[in-house]
């Protein structure tokens, strides 16, 4: 039985999955946890790699291993290969005043046509040019700038720090791929290459940046043996794992929660909402994120001292629309809309619609119909949506599942459980392997037809704007 295994380094955790080659059937599993903030170290992602390889019962027997990490993460290296500060992550928002400085120097319809993004704080860009201006002895030393993906493919290669690394510090032998660099807002989906006007205009000036290889590609080998894959994005690495074709729509629950689809052709939306990704396969990744997700329902449970089954049979005995309580979630700002300042609030309370089950559907209501906005803005782009697939650690919640019904206008399919990000990463690692993508199958757990109920989505788009004119950032949102 040949294996191959899959890594996500999501912002909470590191996953790894190790499948059958043939059949796709996951053999062993290990996981490791991620420190909590917006910032963190590397080393404490290579520390929880090692540990998630040594808990599923470490790579000596592993073919063929694959990267998939949380997109935009900025990993700045000196000469010697070091670490030159903590790696500032995509949901740290205090480069939202560098994103708006530089939309006004290029222009968001410029911006869009060279990279298929309108920069934010959560891009790759924004954050250099925060750099460069926060911290100019940190900008100053960069000799190589990559992303989580990129940094730890490198460090699974062997490379690394002179005194802690058997290759050393090779900096030209960083590598990425395309889902991963057209996130960064200075790469282009549709020439395929690297707009290195833009990144100087972040930085200040040139550094270098990771060879971006195909999705077949491999970079080269770990110092056992195992053919290391492309890597990619988190939701590259998903819809790869999902096997998504034209139609299909992936709404995730996670940290953030995530709306995209694979298409044909790339996409250039100079409002912003729609980031104009690549995916891991050589089509694109139409996706607008939300920072508030899952994390919406975890803190009003908190609230609520409930576990998480107890807030779905809350949730689910409240009448839909919550006896007119709107919970609009931006609890950690927000990035669409472009509001990195905002924060949450709640309307309609009064005596008699203050309960804990109206609390609780009114946090699934609004977490939901921001994503639902999200699929809407994609399907105005563009996006076919024949149905949704539902996904994240959200979507295990019968709440969720129900509630998604009430939103959307499309069926919803919710895979069975699965680590997909993890899974798209092992299907990668088999590629390079191979040559050929594997065809795996994709077990379903549960089935919602529409069940749509307007006043749900009309009541929460008459509260998202209320009160947050003065935080909007003048840049346009992905």
């Amino acid at each position: 039985m040949t294996l191959v295994a899959g890594i996500d380094s999501s912002t909470q955790s590191c996953k790894v999955v190790i499948h059958d080659l043939e059949t796709g059937r996951v053999v062993r599993t290990g996981r490791a946890s991620h420190p909590a903030g917006t910032e963190i170290d590397p080393a404490q992602w290579w520390d929880a790699l090692t540990r998630a390889i040594h808990d599923a019962g470490g790579l000596d027997d592993v073919a063929a291993v694959s990267v998939a990490a949380q997109q935009h993460g900025m990993v700045l290296l000196d000469s010697a290969g070091r670490v030159i500060r903590p790696a500032l992550l995509w949901n740290d928002t205090r480069s939202a005043p560098s994103a708006a400085d530089l939309v006004r120097e290029v222009g968001a319809d410029a911006y869009a046509a060279r990279t298929g993004v309108v920069p934010v704080a959560a891009i790759t860009a924004s954050k250099l040019r925060w750099i460069r201006d926060a911290e100019p002895a940190s900008a100053h030393a960069v000799a190589a700038v990559a992303l989580p993906h990129d940094w730890l493919t490198w460090r699974l290669r062997g490379y690394g720090p002179a005194d802690s690394s058997p290759l050393g510090p090779a900096l030209e032998a960083l590598t990425t791929d395309r889902s991963d660099a057209s996130g960064t807002g200075y790469w282009s989906p549709s020439t395929g290459g690297y707009d290195l006007d833009l990144f100087e205009l972040a930085l200040g000036r040139l550094a270098i940046l990771p060879r971006v290889l195909s999705a077949a590609d491999s970079p080269g080998t770990t110092p056992g043996g195992a053919v290391v894959g492309a890597g990619a994005g988190d939701n590259a690495g998903a819809a790869l794992g999902l096997g998504l074709e034209v139609g299909d729509v992936v709404v995730s629950l996670g940290t953030s929660g995530t709306v995209f689809a694979v298409a044909d052709a790339p996409r250039a939306d100079p409002s912003g909402t729609v980031a104009g990704f690549a995916d891991a396969t050589g089509r694109f990744l139409p996706l607008v994120c939300t920072l508030n997700a899952a994390q919406v329902v975890d803190a009003t449970a908190r609230l609520l001292n409930v576990d998480h089954a107890e807030f779905s049979r809350l949730a689910l005995a409240a009448e839909p629309g919550a006896g007119g309580v709107t919970l609009v979630p931006y609890f950690e700002g927000e990035r669409t809309p472009n509001l990195p300042d905002a924060t949450g609030s709640i309307f309609g309370l009064t005596l008699r619609s203050t309960t804990r089950e109206n609390l609780a559907r009114a946090a699934v209501e609004g977490m939901l119909c921001g994503l639902a906005d999200g699929l809407d803005a994609l399907v105005a782009d563009g996006t076919a949506a024949n149905r949704i697939l539902l996904i994240g650690g959200g979507a295990r919640s019968d709440a969720a599942r129900t509630i998604a019904a009430e939103v959307f206008d499309q069926p919803i399919e919710v895979p069975s459980a699965g680590e997909y990000v993890a899974d798209g990463a092992a299907a990668q690692a088999a590629w390079a392997l191979t040559g050929r993508r594997p065809s795996w199958t994709l077990a379903r757990d549960d089935r919602r037809a529409p069940a749509t109920v307007p006043g749900i989505r009309a009541r929460y788009a008459s509260r998202a704007t209320i009160g947050t004119d003065s935080t909007i950032s003048t840049s346009s949102s992905t």
